[in-house]
């Protein structure tokens, strides 16, 4: 499999490189990015840091000829670009939709284009608990930003649903995502106390990315994840390739 991870530089871009470069089934990872990204620490034994490629892209909404190039043949995309609640504000209202809606749709559409015909191309939207896909629903905090996520959220499963068997999509939606590399063991039990404040969930980005690489390589659950789904898919993945490992 040819996977193109879109946000490589960030905490769920760099676990998804981690631990794409030591899955056999994946045999190029294609780390899209506006910047170089650099081979993970801590590779896993087995890892082969030769199957990635670092992809610079400066226009998320016009790919270049170099870049289409780079994405051409490519089996499957698991898309991270977004802003995080705390930066929603600080963008005005039409660029936060472009980040967050707008170059996830045009990346389903192109890549899909730019894909092997025998098969479905997949596509993974990450997303995130709260979001809210009914614009009568709307929540009472952060709503234009849950909202905008929802909107991101039903476009990228409508391109799907009116291509049958050109593409795939799955939209996962973690709750908090605690990364030990980033958070202290303080900071972890901070996150679970507000995921069960707040009812988002809490999940370890190994898990996570555990699970939705599971996914990716072997078809999709369902279309929608939930933080439970994420979490449960993640520790078995996990669990089996360390049996694995531990055989060899």
């Amino acid at each position: 499999m040819k996977l193109v991870i879109a946000g490589s530089t960030g905490v769920v871009g760099t676990e998804l490189v981690r631990q794409a470069l030591s899955n056999p089934a994946i045999t190029a990872v294609l780390a899209l990015a506006r910047r170089e990204t650099p081979v993970p620490s801590r590779l896993s034994p087995g890892a082969d840091a030769s199957k990635l490629k670092s992809v610079i892209c400066d226009d998320f909404e016009n790919y270049s000829d170099s870049v289409k190039k780079e994405l051409s043949g490519a089996d499957a995309c698991i898309w991270t670009i977004a802003l995080i609640p705390s930066k929603y504000g600080s963008f005005p209202p039409d660029q936060a939709a472009k980040i967050c809606r707008d170059y996830a749709v045009y990346a389903i559409e192109a890549m899909t284009n730019l894909a092997e015909r025998s098969k479905p191309f997949r596509f993974v939207y990450f997303s995130g608990s709260g979001t809210e896909r009914d614009p009568s629903k709307k929540p009472l905090l952060m709503g234009d930003y849950l909202l905008l996520r929802g909107e991101a959220e039903t476009k990228v499963l409508a391109y799907a649903q009116q291509n049958p068997g050109k593409v795939e999509a799955c939209v996962v939606k973690p709750g908090y995502i605690y990364s030990p590399d980033k958070h202290s063991a303080l900071m972890g039990r901070v996150f679970g106390l507000g995921a069960a404040v707040f009812g988002f969930g809490e999940v370890d980005v190994r898990d996570l990315v555990a699970g939705v690489l599971d996914q990716v390589v072997d078809g999709f659950e369902k279309d929608t994840l939930s933080n439970a789904d994420l979490d449960r898919i993640g520790k078995a993945s996990s669990k089996k390739l360390a049996e694995l490992r531990a055989k060899q």
